[in-house]
């Protein structure tokens, strides 16, 4: 990756993490990419996307949830892709505030091998995710229109009607790592202190 791919990541994921103010709650997450589905797909795509990352949320304890998202993965390809952004998501909370479920929508900057050799393109996608306490897994769906204005992906494989991808986000506290007070670190807290 070239220099200029790592500068843009690393401005994205700052410009994403200095939004909210020192004093607000927040979470930081592990995020481990680990499946995409391609909808319809005539070729054999990686589906394997293995890749790590962290996700911080903002105001999570509120119904909406900023956040500051970086990974790196293999993309479709099988070649490696990094992303960093941020998002903003509707949270709906059910039957206690451990259950949760969120909407919303990320923007973010990422590079692939096949897109202008690496070099970063900004984008923004839908995505959602389903959580428990500590446990979460994240979605997020690129339609095949976008897929094919990106990627150029009808022309290896046109019956293809969009991606999704799947993430485990796991809190940093099953980790060891400390250091938030929104509710899945205090979660965890409350747990210590039980045990």
């Amino acid at each position: 990756m070239t220099r200029t791919s790592w500068l843009w990541i690393c401005v994205v994921a700052l410009a994403g993490s200095v939004g909210a103010p020192a004093r607000a709650q927040s979470d930081w997450g592990v995020v481990l990419n680990g499946r995409t589905v391609h909808m319809n797909a005539a070729k054999d795509w990686n589906e394997d996307n293995w890749g790590l990352g962290v996700e911080k949320e903002f105001h999570s304890s509120s119904r909406w949830v900023s956040l500051a998202v970086a990974n790196g993965f293999k993309d479709s390809l099988g070649e490696p892709s990094y992303m960093a952004g941020g998002g903003l998501k509707r949270r709906f909370r059910m039957f206690s505030d451990g259950l949760y479920f969120d909407v919303g929508v990320v923007g973010f900057v990422m590079t692939r091998e096949d897109v202008n050799h690496n070099e970063p393109f900004p984008g923004a996608l839908p995505a959602m995710t389903f959580g428990f306490k500590r446990l979460a897994v994240n979605v997020t769906y690129m339609p095949d229109k976008i897929v094919d204005n990106v990627t150029h992906a009808n022309l290896r494989d046109p019956a293809m009607k969009g991606v999704l991808f799947i993430q485990l986000k796991l809190d940093a506290s099953l980790l060891g790592v400390r250091g938030g007070h929104g509710p899945l670190l205090a979660s965890a807290e409350k747990d210590n202190k039980i045990n």
